[in-house]
């Protein structure tokens, strides 16, 4: 049983952690305890409290004991304005103006299985396998009601967390802040590790240590931003990617976030992450209800690896949902980069016919086959395909590319609109803009407002048509702006704080809806690249387009920062042509090869640029993804070295069995008279032994391969996890290499 409750203490059992609560005689929902699994025994009582000059301390408790304070005890779930001087939770306006919260613990539920959401993407599991425990507090003076619920994956190594807040009293509350997730810390020496970037240089790995003060990351760009993800790790000091305590919070959710961070006046650190407060106000009606986002959360005592293994396993197996959660994704080929906007229907027929013949699967259409577009000013909203520019409608283009043998896929971005198109004009007040004033341009475009229902319903039908018409099997959601100008007309003036997040439900729905109606159609999710790559996607998008940077060495960082929250089979990455488009950079085919398998794997580059030999090299990387998918979509992933440092990056794909593992090697940094790199092999048996071989891709192999690489060897698990072996050296710049060992 994951969930034991002993009196009023709460303690919840994964396989390696333990999460405790209890209710203490004044009724606050404490935090005592998450970390290694433990007993059931009441942490609390290990915990000091002292008298804090300035701390307050509540009026039920009297002159009796000045050492309780809010402000000063480890607290479930924090309300704003009675005494906790820290980051808080909960902030509500009540009627008559005042802003405090304070919680008084009222009861608990168990259920079978794992609760939903409505209207938002949370983790699911079967009733054998979840349990979900519901907690419900109450500010006691207004009537607002909190109920924490707790969705358990045992096996998985997972809690979830999510907040319901319910208006039980008379009059109007205005909610301010409202987190999904407050976790306390009595002790530790913590840093944060989050992930910051730009377009097209998205996840970037930051460490920095949790100080006295408040520290955040979040995003007020209506979308969940490359600038910040909202996955974030907190690890005590010296962890590293196999040893040390290590936690991962990952909020599953495509808007605006916030994630704080706060170590107090005693060395208690305080974590929230939720909706971002700035551009938030709900207006919670009596008997009316909201809930809030979900957050996954996990533990490891084995360092960050563990922690991005239990993630990885949550959203492969409990978030991404339909037929693709599973089923093996086709290699793709997008025209964009051969092409652009310049194009006609005979080049994009070309482009699939070759495509085929060498093994590829999928013919993706990008940007410009749309109304009057021919580049990205204009047109953006009226999605009916222009027929002068394919020659052709759609129904007949898709015919004859899907004749070549090639399924076919389509390129939209439903929630941009162009000024310049027939929906602006038809449609000027679906525009994201504020009264009396000229709303803001970003790469020529406006925003349409999905929080209004009129333009979902209108979006949902507009998309149907377009999957019909062309008989799609594949569609790319692009959304390439941020939001601001946040208004809606469909909102009075005291309700405009509601718009982004009814924004993002809007969207939800659509998703929704189309997922529902289309079960067969792949969806892949896109912001400009990485600008919405979060878990609250993934729900109804399997995999996402990694980064609009194409380059081969650039994506090293990219996939190695998203790999510490995300599996590698929702990373959408393509071999690009060279020069590369976006940095200028000569890599080798094969290079680009070996780090395009560490994701979903295409190609977007023009096959008529390339020559014969290069075409023979696509065929066999091709079959050398399709030998190896199921252990690169579905293996223990393991981060071996790092592209921030060193000369070479290397990972790894274990067989969960541990009967087979494959290598990934690329030298980011060719030096003369280098060192030699070695790469420890995690994840196989101690004792069954192993031969390794290199994967041949066309590129010249090193003559005389290194001491310690033993190659048709045979060597034990055990060996190479403590030991290791030596990666062959670059023969040239930007040199890659895959190493099979398997079991014999």
């Amino acid at each position: 049983m994951a969930i034991i409750i002993n009196k009023d203490i709460f303690t919840i059992q994964t396989k390696n952690s333990t999460y405790q609560m209890k209710v203490d005689h004044y009724g606050v929902l404490l935090h005592t305890y998450y970390g290694e699994k433990t007993d059931n025994s009441d942490k609390s009582l290990l915990y000091y409290q002292a008298d804090r000059g300035f701390s307050g301390n509540p009026y039920a408790v009297g002159k009796a004991d000045r050492t309780y304070s809010l402000d000063s005890l480890s607290q479930e779930y924090s309300g704003f304005g009675v005494g906790d001087y820290r980051i808080t939770a909960v902030r509500a306006q009540n009627a008559d103006g005042s802003q405090a919260v304070e919680w008084k613990y009222m009861g608990y539920q168990l259920e079978k299985g794992k609760y939903a959401i409505p209207g938002l993407p949370a983790v699911y599991a079967s009733q054998e396998q979840a349990e979900t425990l519901i907690i419900q507090l109450k500010d006691t003076t207004t009537g607002l009601e909190a109920t924490l619920y707790y969705g358990v994956l045992e096996q998985c190594d997972i809690i979830t967390r999510t907040v319901k807040i319910t208006n039980q009293g008379k009059t109007d509350v205005i909610l301010q802040k409202a987190a999904s997730l407050q976790l306390d810390w009595e002790y530790g020496d913590f840093s944060l590790i989050s992930f910051y970037g730009r377009h097209s240089m998205e996840m970037n790995l930051q460490k920095e240590k949790i100080h006295h003060g408040v520290q955040s990351i979040g995003s007020v760009r209506g979308i969940s931003s490359h600038q910040y993800n909202p996955f974030v790790m907190v690890c005590e000091k010296n962890t590293t990617e196999t040893m040390g305590s290590c936690y991962g919070f990952s909020f599953l959710y495509s808007g605006e976030f916030l994630i704080e961070v706060e170590k107090d006046q005693i060395d208690r650190t305080r974590l929230l992450c939720g909706i971002h407060s700035d551009n938030f106000q709900w207006t919670l009606q009596a008997q009316k209800s909201l809930w809030l986002p979900e957050v996954i959360l996990t533990h490891s005592q084995q360092g960050m690896s563990q922690v991005s293994k239990n993630m990885h396993t949550v959203i492969r197996e409990h978030v991404c949902r339909g037929v693709w959660k599973n089923k093996r994704r086709p290699i793709l080929i997008n025209n964009w980069e051969a092409t652009y906007f310049k194009f006609t229907g005979d080049m994009l027929v070309k482009i699939a016919k070759e495509a085929a013949k060498l093994g590829i699967e999928l013919f993706v259409m990008d940007d410009g086959w749309f109304g009057k577009r021919e580049d990205d000013n204009t047109g953006l909203g009226d999605w009916t395909s222009n027929e002068k520019k394919l020659g052709c409608t759609l129904k007949e283009l898709s015919q004859k590319i899907i004749s070549q043998g090639i399924q076919f896929g389509i390129w939209i971005e439903p929630e941009g609109i162009s000024e310049d198109s027939d929906l602006y004009r038809a449609h000027p007040e679906w525009v994201v803009k504020i009264p009396n004033r000229k709303p803001c341009l970003s790469r020529n475009q406006f925003v349409l407002d999905f929080s209004r229902k009129d333009v979902q319903d209108y979006m949902i039908k507009t998309i149907s048509n377009i999957i019909k018409e062309s008989s799609a099997s594949y569609i790319k959601w692009d959304f390439n702006r941020a939001i601001c100008d946040k208004f809606t007309n469909a909102l009075t003036a005291d309700r405009q704080g509601e718009f982004s997040h009814r924004y993002v439900l809007g969207l939800y729905r659509v998703l929704e809806q189309l997922n529902n109606d289309f079960p067969e159609v792949l969806l892949e999710g896109c912001g400009g690249g990485g600008g919405r790559f979060d878990a609250g996607m993934l729900y109804y998008t399997p995999q996402i387009w990694g980064s609009d940077n194409t380059d081969a060495i650039e994506r090293l960082s990219i996939q190695y920062g998203a790999s510490f929250g995300y599996p590698v089979s929702v990373m959408g990455s393509h071999i690009s042509a060279v020069p590369n488009h976006q940095t200028g950079r000569i890599t080798p085919l094969s290079t680009r090869a070996c780090i395009a398998m560490a994701g979903t794997f295409g190609y977007e580059l023009d096959i008529a640029a390339l020559t014969a030999e290069q075409k023979q090299e696509m065929k066999h990387q091709i079959a050398v993804f399709q030998k190896y998918y199921s252990l690169i979509q579905f293996g223990d992933y393991y981060r071996l070295s790092s592209p921030l440092e060193g000369t070479c990056t290397i990972w790894e794909f274990a067989d969960p069995q541990g009967k087979e593992a494959l290598i990934s090697a690329v030298y980011h940094h060719v030096q003369a008279n280098s060192v030699p790199v070695r790469a420890k092999v995690y994840g196989l048996k101690d004792d069954a032994m192993y031969q390794l071989s290199l994967q041949d891709y066309g590129e010249k192999q090193p003559e005389k391969l290194p001491y310690g690489f033993c190659s048709g060897e045979l060597i034990s698990g055990a060996a190479l996890k403590q030991v290791g072996f030596v990666i062959p050296s670059a023969v040239n710049g930007f040199q890659a290499w895959q190493i099979y060992i398997k079991e014999k």
